[in-house]
């Protein structure tokens, strides 16, 4: 079988749901199992109703209602006849969402989050479905939660790959055209669990591995991998093939593009991944194999925007030795930050992470009952994989550099 992962952008309106037909008429369909990601920016607004709901009462309402318009309208543009099943499927999963909000009685926020944020893929493909059957493109859709099955570690789950293994191989068939959704799965309570932002592509990546997939192909708004987001970079070039251990080493900095935890299983079973763009979808776009390095062998800039950097020192002057690091990181560790760079002298520590959970104020008293403590927020880091002299100095130039760290290949700069 093929994988096929369709993301947000590309299933934004019904002009994207159209070509997602047209592409798969001419790419084939055959065999194939495609995941899909929510419609355009569903995930954020998503997001928001959540927030109104904890803070504002009933104004979630209204987001939600936005939200809600937002497929209706698409699914008018899609199949004209009102009267579709379509929208009485995707109106029930509305009304599923809103029976919750008016039952939960948990606090957890990263709960919360995880049995919101997931709507937005059951509705998108509930659509992109019954589009597809419309057009003679039969398919079968699946309810991933009852496919991939997690730990209860809510907004990033850790997969249970033995149970997961089992399921899939009773459900998938190889003969059949299934859709499916991105980004979540569930737990042994059945409660619905989050794989990560952008965790679609280790959706596509379990199935593959589950499946034995021939390949993987994620489709994009852009032509394939490039060298930086060209959002942020100039001059990007394409990269045409990326090894396995190159493309984790980029994944791992920050590229965009693939995400980190999707490579894993894809190259434990050597099954190779294409990016391509949807709009051309016969252009060969980046393969991500056993191959050696990237070619071609340019530098490759990655940026990681609204992270915190902190300079310690001892209160006393004294080393920053072993034990004062191993009482840093498990203070990181507690309060769930994900460290991307460290840097130590005699009587210094500086570490450079995110503050996905919001917990930056907690560390910050607990660090500073023992260590003299400089913060910077929403710093800038910087890495260049395949650096030379050229691309160091184009990228500091105008910015304040507040940390640097050079590797055989790879480059940090941390910038306010």
């Amino acid at each position: 079988m093929r994988v096929f992962k369709f993301g947000g952008a590309s299933v934004k309106n019904a002009t994207g749901v159209r070509n997602v037909v047209k592409l798969l008429t001419t790419v084939g369909h055959k065999n194939t199992l495609i995941v899909v990601s929510a419609m355009g920016k569903t995930t954020n607004a998503l997001e928001v109703v959540l927030d109104k709901y904890i803070n504002e009462t009933n104004s979630f309402k209204t987001e939600l209602n936005t939200v809600k318009n937002y497929h209706h309208e698409i699914m008018i543009d899609l199949f004209k006849n009102q009267q579709h099943e379509v929208f009485n499927k995707v109106d029930a999963l509305f009304q599923e969402l809103l029976q919750f909000f008016k039952s939960n009685k948990s606090p957890n926020y990263n709960f919360l989050y995880d049995q919101v944020i997931g709507y937005g893929e059951l509705v998108s493909t509930t659509i992109i479905s019954h589009y597809l059957n419309n057009n003679n493109l039969h398919n079968k859709w699946l309810d991933v939660r009852k496919c991939i099955k997690t730990d209860d570690y809510y907004r990033s789950a850790n997969v249970n790959w033995e149970t997961t293994q089992h399921i899939i191989s009773k459900q998938v068939e190889a003969s059949t055209l299934y859709i499916t959704q991105g980004f979540i799965g569930s737990d042994s309570n059945n409660f619905t669990t989050t794989l990560g932002r952008e965790g679609s592509d280790y959706t596509a990546a379990i199935f593959a591995y589950c499946l034995n997939a021939e390949s993987v192909t994620i489709w994009k708004d852009v032509p394939g991998v490039l060298n930086g987001d060209p959002r942020y970079f100039k001059n990007t070039q394409l990269l045409n093939t990326i090894s396995y251990t190159e493309a984790i080493e980029l994944a791992f900095y920050g590229a965009s593009v693939i995400h980190p935890k999707t490579l894993q299983p894809l190259q434990r079973k050597e099954i190779p991944l294409h990016v391509k763009s949807f709009l051309n979808p016969e252009n060969p776009g980046t393969t991500v194999n056993k191959s050696q390095g990237i070619e071609p062998n340019v530098p490759c800039y990655i940026l990681k925007k609204n992270q915190v950097l902190l300079s310690l020192s001892t209160l006393d002057f004294s080393y920053v030795v072993e034990e004062n690091i191993s009482q840093i990181f498990n203070l990181l560790a507690l309060y769930k930050m994900k460290v991307v760079v460290i840097q130590n002298s005699a009587i210094s520590f500086s570490v450079c992470f995110e503050n996905t959970y919001n917990n930056l104020e907690k560390l910050l008293l607990h660090l500073k009952a023992k260590f003299k403590v400089e913060c910077h927020k929403n710093v800038s880091l910087y890495t260049i994989r395949h650096f030379n002299d050229e691309a160091i100095k184009n990228l500091e130039q105008d910015k304040t550099v507040l940390l640097k760290q050079l590797f055989q290949e790879t480059v940090q700069i941390v910038t306010q």
